[in-house]
């Protein structure tokens, strides 16, 4: 009877979670069916505290869906569920992925190096499984399970988790995002590190672009969209779509410099919609990822320098000594 009851219950669970798919495509709707089975299967759905759909495969975010975009899902398990668990089920997960093509099998040397840099900094992973005291103590490495000195001394942190909480939709369980909206706080060193690491892909993309089976391109394009959006929000608290934050960012050019600046974005999105190996445009990326993310810190400096001067000046009021009686002329 128990059995029934537990079985009763998951299909609920899996039902719920479909309902919570429309808008969104085929192949990602297809993926995350199967990951909810996977789980079912080996852990248990029950064990799954919230799921979190995030990044440009969301219903609302279709705008943003090229063919380089992964499906982002962020598992939030309960803190019962051990370590060696979550590592046992990862490999089915990376299994899924290649399924439903969000990620390439090979056997070639350079493509197995390929991924464990990918592993290392998050970069076109499709999963990202944790558990809720990590959640809650805001530790990254553990959230998306990326290498502890690379998330301490490049990884703009805050500004990637901001950017979840806002762009980031619940597919099951408890919306555990306001938990931790309160402990993010973006500063400029969070814009330095976006700045230093985005610069590292860009120039790693451009070292391997001998290695056209790599397809060095994409990286490149992973590093202009990560810039614009880190950028974005640290100007604006906002998540728009990629078509709408190179707008923003034309604007903020000299008026001589935004033709220059529109042909490399429009040029960026084009890539991002059909991807190919395109020197020209890959060793124009790492100044542009500068600009990029120095415009943001000018614009940001601008905005708070107005507000400062917004401030009406009211003139000290005259202090008036107390009069002592009596009274003396």
């Amino acid at each position: 009877m128990q059995d029934i009851n537990i079985i009763e219950r998951n299909r609920k669970i899996k039902d719920r979670i479909s309902s919570k798919l429309d808008g969104i495509n085929n192949k990602s709707r297809n993926y995350i069916k199967d990951i909810i089975t996977l789980i079912n299967k080996e852990i248990g759905v029950n064990k799954i505290l919230s799921i979190l759909l995030f990044g440009s495969q969301r219903a609302n975010s279709n705008e943003d869906v090229s063919i380089v975009s992964d499906c982002d899902l962020l598992i939030i398990f309960k803190d019962r569920v051990s370590n060696h668990h979550i590592k046992e089920i990862e490999k089915y997960f990376i299994t899924l992925e290649i399924k439903h093509k969000f990620r390439e099998f090979s056997d070639h040397l350079s493509k197995r190096i390929l991924g464990v840099i990918n592993q290392t900094t998050g970069i076109f992973m499709s999963h990202f499984l944790t558990k809720k005291r990590y959640w809650d103590e805001i530790i990254f490495h553990k959230i998306f399970r990326v290498n502890r000195v690379f998330s301490s001394v490049f990884a703009p942190r805050n500004i990637v988790l901001g950017n979840i909480l806002l762009n980031s939709s619940i597919l099951y369980g408890d919306d555990l995002r306001e938990e931790i909206r309160p402990k993010i706080q973006i500063t400029m060193q969070e814009m330095f590190r976006s700045t230093v690491m985005n610069l590292m892909i860009s120039l790693f993309s451009i070292a391997i672009s001998f290695l056209k089976n790599l397809n060095p391109t994409k990286y490149q394009l992973e590093a202009i969209k990560w810039s614009l959006k880190a950028s974005n929000y640290y100007c604006f608290r906002d998540s728009e779509n990629l078509n709408n934050i190179t707008k923003r960012f034309i604007s903020f050019e000299r008026p001589r410099l935004q033709p220059r600046a529109s042909r490399f974005f429009s040029e960026f999105l084009q890539l991002r919609n059909s991807p190919r190996n395109n020197m020209a445009f890959m060793i124009r990326c790492p100044l542009r990822i500068i600009k990029i993310h120095i415009k943001a810190i000018s614009y940001k400096k601008l905005i708070k320098r107005k507000q400062y001067l917004r401030i009406p000046y009211r003139p000290k009021e005259p202090i008036i000594p107390d009069r002592t009686f009596p009274l003396k002329f």
